[in-house]
């Protein structure tokens, strides 16, 4: 039987307060399932939400044409004219994408203990569940939160988000803020948040042969040989030799030995491509948010 869609949707595994996808592409989907007292369908979630899906495609041979090609304009249509392909040819998509994605407006997450900035690039409710499982009192900020507003907070740390973009368009926004705060607070980044500090510190990122999307790559930390399994969803990872600075931990794909995350306690700084909390994946990385935590000590 169908697997996606069959357990429903709930509330509280909520990643965001709405989602931000344009579109759905599916071989099987379930339209039915058992407990529709506590759950939504699938369906009534996508009309409720108002997002155009489209099920019985070949995923399997779209994935590999994507994976050979890597990302391509889409649109699901129900017209086949060479106008309309024109029109999608000819679309300008955003170049800034955590725009598009990041809270308008502050919000709390409140806690009883260390006070952190998070600059929401596109986060996942989840960071702000294992960070309030660790007692952090978070304030989520927008993509583009001035200095003085974070200095206003006081905080005790900063966490630069996950996202979808490039890094040098959320450098853009995010450098006169590691100007100022750069070593005198302890920073993390993660995925998009990893990208623009290592480009912030100048390494050479390269570009993957293909995009990492999915929970199972795993990463080996350099001084233990410890394997975690990660969910990752980026493009890039830094050249190891392009790093000039000592690191007290880092961190390595597997699958083409590029750093895929980095401590340096001097710098008060901690950054990964992967995603601590899983979601979905598996909780092998998450003590990274508790040594963010002694990093603020």
């Amino acid at each position: 039987s169908p697997m996606i869609g069959n357990n429903g949707i709930n509330a509280i595994d909520y990643e965001s307060i709405d989602p931000t996808v344009k579109g759905i592409i599916a071989n099987d989907i379930a339209l039915n399932i058992s407990d529709s007292e506590n759950f939504e369908d699938l369906s009534s979630f996508l009309k409720e939400k108002k997002i155009p899906a489209i099920f019985k495609v070949d995923t399997r041979a779209l994935v590999h044409r994507l994976m050979e090609e890597g990302t391509i304009k889409a649109s699901i249509m129900d017209t086949n004219d060479e106008h309309a392909f024109d029109q999608i040819k000819a679309l300008v998509l955003p170049k800034n994408k955590s725009a598009m994605v990041s809270t308008k407006n502050a919000y709390a997450s409140p806690n009883v203990g260390k006070t952190v900035a998070v600059i929401d690039l596109g986060l996942k409710h989840s960071m702000l569940r294992a960070l309030s499982l660790r007692k952090v009192n978070a304030t989520v900020l927008p993509y583009n939160v001035s200095a003085a507003d974070i200095e206003n907070l006081r905080p005790e740390g900063i966490i630069i988000s996950n996202g979808p973009g490039k890094p040098d368009e959320a450098i853009n926004q995010l450098s006169s803020i590691l100007d100022k705060f750069y070593g005198k607070y302890p920073i993390l980044g993660i995925g998009l948040g990893f990208l623009a500090l290592s480009d912030y510190l100048d390494f050479e990122l390269v570009d993957l042969p293909q995009e990492f999307n999915g929970i199972n790559y795993p990463v080996i930390e350099q001084n233990t040989n410890t394997i975690w399994q990660t969910s990752m969803n980026i493009d890039q990872l830094v050249l190891p030799d392009s790093i000039k600075m000592n690191m007290n931990r880092e961190y390595f794909d597997l699958h083409s030995e590029l750093m895929a995350g980095f401590w340096n306690t001097k710098d008060k700084l901690i950054a990964t491509a992967f995603n601590p909390e899983g979601a979905p994946g598996t909780h092998d990385a998450d003590e990274i948010f508790d040594y963010f935590v002694q990093m603020m000590e």
